[in-house]
């Protein structure tokens, strides 16, 4: 029997084939490139935990430069207990980011990591930590001298943020430099005292606090929230080692 290729029928059926033809072909091509997309998000972390320490990488370079300088790691819970067990890749497996979207993980039952870097014979904690912008997650690290009080330096991204405005958290000069200049996550009893995020001038000379982003207010207060909710259980965790 001939097939009326003009029919609706042959219309539709025909889309259908197509689409499970070239669907099959899309998700085959995304298997293939999920272990690729997994190597680079790797190299990536890597580069921005060096990036809190102030030590440039490139995809090429970063896992040399990073066994170089991070020497260990481990987890921590939400009391700021070491999580036994947990080790440098236990915390380079934790994905906090995801961790902070599931709705089904409660508060108290995450896991932060810690990374142990030394750089210029200096011995660095870096402490990473998740939060919401404006229009999408943020997220950052924050590299503490040897004494867990004192901040070396710190790096901040976003997904989509706004260009000029809550952009700016990824900016050296104009937000993340602010952290390297006598900026403490605890006060002289090793008590965590929270970093405010402040309109105006008000972080100059204050210890605990930065200025926030012109015309960025949601992620200037998204930063205030990410670096409250974090630092307060890595200070915990400090006290127990101190």
């Amino acid at each position: 029997m001939a097939i009326n290729k003009e029919s609706n029928g042959y219309t539709i059926g025909f889309a259908i084939v197509l689409v499970v033809v070239v669907g099959t072909i899309l998700a085959s091509i995304s298997m293939g490139l999920k272990p690729i997309q997994q190597k680079n998000a790797a190299k990536k972390k890597r580069m921005d935990i060096l990036g809190a320490i102030k030590v440039e990488s490139t995809r090429q370079n970063v896992d040399d430069i990073f066994d170089k300088h991070v020497k260990d790691g481990y987890l921590v819970n939400s009391k700021g207990e070491k999580i036994e067990g947990s080790d440098l890749k236990a915390a380079e497996s934790k994905d906090i980011k995801k961790e902070f979207r599931n709705t089904g993980v409660a508060p108290e039952d995450r896991e932060y990591p810690i990374y142990i870097a030394e750089k210029e014979g200096q011995k660095l904690y870096i402490l990473p930590m998740v939060g919401k912008g404006l229009w999408g997650p943020i997220w950052g690290y924050v590299a503490v001298k040897e004494n867990m009080s004192d901040i070396q330096a710190a790096k901040f991204d976003h997904k989509t943020e706004t260009p000029g405005l809550g952009a700016e958290i990824k900016v050296y000069k104009t937000f993340q430099e602010q952290f390297e200049k006598g900026k403490k996550i605890s006060n002289e009893n090793g008590e965590f005292v929270k970093m405010v995020v402040t309109k105006g001038s008000g972080g100059e000379g204050n210890p605990h606090a930065v200025d926030g982003i012109t015309g960025g207010t949601i992620t200037s207060k998204g930063v205030e929230e990410m670096l409250e909710r974090s630092l307060q259980v890595y200070v915990k965790h400090f006290q127990t080692i101190k």
